[in-house]
């Protein structure tokens, strides 16, 4: 249950960081609001996380697939630029990830 809930914190953190582009500075409501409700939300599923998994672990998790996916949203939807040396900084991530999740999710 702690990744289903661990996934629900990086879901809503992806969304509120997604808002706060189209936010235009907090100037435009709507994503401005999505933007404080989004992380509202994905720290109170990130608390709820850490009761049963260790705070090392999730945070990685959560930190890791958050910059990824962000990184690949801005590069695939956002027309961010896209080069090879980027592209190798969020595998570098994501296997970083997997490297301190070897031991386990304690």
């Amino acid at each position: 249950m702690a990744y289903v809930t661990l996934a629900g914190a990086i879901l809503s953190e992806i969304l509120a960081t997604t808002s706060m582009k189209y936010s235009h500075g907090f100037s435009r409501l709507w994503p401005s609001l999505g933007t404080a409700v989004g992380y509202v939300v994905a720290f109170a599923l990130l608390a709820q996380t850490l009761k049963s998994m260790s705070v090392g672990t999730a945070y990685a998790i959560w930190s890791g697939a958050g910059t990824a996916v962000i990184a690949a949203i801005g590069m695939v939807f956002l027309g961010e630029s896209t080069s090879a040396l980027k592209v190798l900084g969020v595998l570098l991530v994501i296997a970083g990830v997997v490297v301190l999740n070897l031991d386990g999710a304690h």
